[in-house]
């Protein structure tokens, strides 16, 4: 990657911050910075409230103070549940300050999922988001022994639970620090200096692909040093801006928001909710994003909707600005040089129809735009490089401490994740298992030695992932080494291959694809419920819910016709034969994905058997009784007819 020439970091001072852990980096920020910079960004009610170094640290201390009054120790457990705001940074960092291990949770999770995860860990206290939250606690109270106190940040619609001794306000745990703090006035510092580098800050859930996610315990010395590796690489600079949107419970947020952020002295931002990103994206100006490769999945599906709805001049317009910037993408990835009359006519449109769109999604001031967690269609990454929008798939592991791979700048293929970061080295096994050897890596998975002596061997952190490394030192993900399948005819197919090309139709949200010992590929499709909608109305196709929508005769041709032409794109062992329009969307209440959104294949296998074999059988339909899990637990039942479209 392209390191920015203008803000360079002292790098004597990087490294000796590096030394330390991430509370007490937190302090020789706030007394580097103090309150000339800003350390954070909030947006409430269409305004940004500010934070500064200074502000940052007498919250953080607050909470440490507050926590320790309420009987805390040394080495014990918390749970968070807690959306993009800054009372995560100031509960996280608090906690650790005291040397306590912090565990994120998914603020999507049900009621059982978290009291699952509150008792493996034994947490001792749980800061909380709001009332959602705090009701499913009380749900599962009599199931929670370890927990002696719920903390709750928003206090909206909280009155009626006045009394609770089981419940506290954040106001409340920050003013017992504040009262704490006048009368120990040393007592932080004391205990924030306990803490060594090598020991755990933090747990992260892994995927749980396969089964129960593990939790890795991750060190502070394994942020800082991934953290380095971003300083030493990235287009980022100090007073540089980052922007918070993936949940606190996965790996990107927590590498940048306790690692890089803390580190270099960005600022994090906040933006005010999902609706108002865009926007906020605008005003912020982050000069480096990294996320899911569903956030660009879905953007490009929604361009693509939004331009399919546009006037004819403006059709014509993007149409002929994606063939000249797919033009100098291809050269770009084969290191041709690009023609003088194709550079010409790039910046011509990069006037008038690049920035313009890059800015209406608020993309206009990213240096880098960076896509990990899961594998992404290389038509994704140049339909958004053929914009100018500098996309790159990287490559990274929880238990690698984040990312830890991308593809530099001048040099990127869509269809690889890059080369490694410093001091990382990758190497491929006999079995074409993808191994990585990193100063960043996990401390092991906790109380599980089994799986961590599995994962870490000779100093290798076994990935599970099969790939290989290209003539130009690319790695070159080929997906999950046990989901690779083979057919009845020999061939290895990888589905991560199909899947990603199936859902970069802006019509497709999800894709499952079968085929192993089989004699042909068949899939399971989920349509975008929103796209495809918009969709009918436009031809006056009337329906009610997702699953009528699903088994429209036009929407079926609809998809039909995207899976003809993913199929030309793809070699002929790989291409699907038949597929089913899920009555459903496949969701993480159900069980089906994980919480980041990937699909437990093991799972949707046994649970949509019957469908599966279907479409290896003569049947042309098939009635089907299905269960919905909702929001409350509440479980529903839908009965509904599919039928099993063939699509050559």
């Amino acid at each position: 990657m392209e390191v920015n020439k203008t803000k360079r970091f002292d790098e004597g001072a990087v490294q000796s911050l590096a030394q330390l852990t991430l509370p007490q980096i937190l302090t020789k920020q706030a007394e580097r910075l103090g309150s000339d910079q800003i350390a954070i960004r909030e947006k409430m009610f269409g305004i940004w409230l500010a934070y500064t170094w200074e502000d940052y640290l007498r919250f953080t201390k607050q909470v440490a103070l507050g926590l320790f009054a309420l009987g805390l120790k040394r080495g014990e457990n918390i749970g968070l549940i807690v959306n993009n705001h800054p009372e995560w940074l100031f509960g996280e960092l608090g906690a650790q300050a005291l040397g306590a291990i912090t565990v994120n949770m998914f603020t999507s999770s049900v009621a059982k999922e978290l009291t699952v995860m509150l008792n493996r860990i034994q947490a001792t206290f749980a800061v909380v988001q709001d009332q959602e939250q705090v009701d499913k606690l009380l749900e599962c109270k009599q199931e929670l022994p370890h927990i002696r106190k719920v903390i709750y940040i928003d206090p909206t619609g909280m009155r009626t639970y006045a009394g609770n001794p089981w419940l506290m306000s954040f106001q409340e745990l920050l003013k017992l620090g504040e009262e704490l703090d006048k009368k120990q006035p040393n007592l932080f510092q004391e205990e924030l200096w306990k803490g060594k580098p090598n020991e755990v800050a933090l747990m992260i859930m892994t995927s749980g692909t396969t089964g129960i996610p593990k939790l890795s315990m991750i060190s502070h010395q394994s942020f800082t040093e991934i953290a380095r590796k971003w300083i030493e690489t990235a287009p980022i600079g100090i007073g540089d801006n980052w922007i918070s949107i993936t949940p606190t419970a996965w790996i990107v947020d927590q590498m940048w928001g306790m690692g890089v952020s803390p580190l270099t002295g960005m600022a994090m931002n906040f933006p005010e909710t999902l609706e108002t990103q865009a926007e906020d994206f605008r005003e912020i100006g982050p000069v480096i994003i990294i996320t899911s490769s569903r956030f660009w999945e879905d953007l490009a599906s929604k361009i693509r909707v939004k331009i399919a709805d546009a006037g004819w001049i403006k059709r014509k317009l993007f149409a002929l600005g994606q063939k000249i910037g797919g033009a100098v993408v291809d050269h770009e990835s084969k290191k041709e040089p690009i023609p003088s009359y194709l550079t010409l006519l790039h910046r011509l449109f990069s006037r008038i129809v690049y920035r313009p769109l890059l800015d209406r999604v608020g993309c206009g001031q990213i240096r880098a735009a960076v896509t990990g967690g899961h594998p992404i269609s290389p038509d994704v990454i140049r339909f958004f490089r053929a914009k100018g929008l500098n996309l790159k798939h990287a490559y990274g592991l929880t238990e690698g401490g984040g990312v830890f791979q991308v593809q530099p700048d001048k040099e990127v293929k869509p269809e690889s994740v890059g080369k490694p970061l410093p001091r990382t080295e990758v190497k491929i096994a006999e079995d074409q298992e993808v191994l990585v050897k990193t100063p960043s890596c996990f401390v092991g998975y906790y109380q599980d030695p089994e799986a961590t002596k599995k994962a870490l061997r000779d100093g290798w952190l076994h990935t599970g992932d099969a790939g290989y490394i290209d003539d130009d030192g690319h790695l070159l993900i080929i997906g999950r080494k046990e989901e690779i399948m083979r057919t009845k005819a020999g061939e290895a197919i990888s589905s991560d291959f199909i899947e990603t090309r199936l859902k970069f139709s802006p019509y497709i949200k999800e894709a499952v694809v079968w085929g192993e010992a089989r004699d042909y590929i068949t899939g399971f499709i989920n349509i975008d419920f929103g796209n495809v909608g918009s969709w009918a109305e436009d031809r006056m196709i009337p329906y009610t819910t997702f699953t009528d929508l699903s088994q429209q005769p036009p929407v079926e041709e609809l998809i039909l016709g995207e899976i003809r032409q993913v199929n030309t794109q793809l070699p002929k062992p790989m291409r699907l034969k038949k597929i089913i329009l899920l009555y459903k969307l496949l969701d993480a209440d159900d069980e089906e994905l994980t919480r980041t959104g990937k699909v437990r294949r093991k799972f949707v296998y046994e649970q949509y058997i019957n469908l599966i074999e279907a479409m290896y059988g003569d049947q042309k339909e098939l009635e089907v009784t299905g269960k919905v899990r909702y929001r409350d637990g509440h479980v529903g039942t839908i009965e509904t007819k599919v039928r099993i479209l063939t699509v050559e």
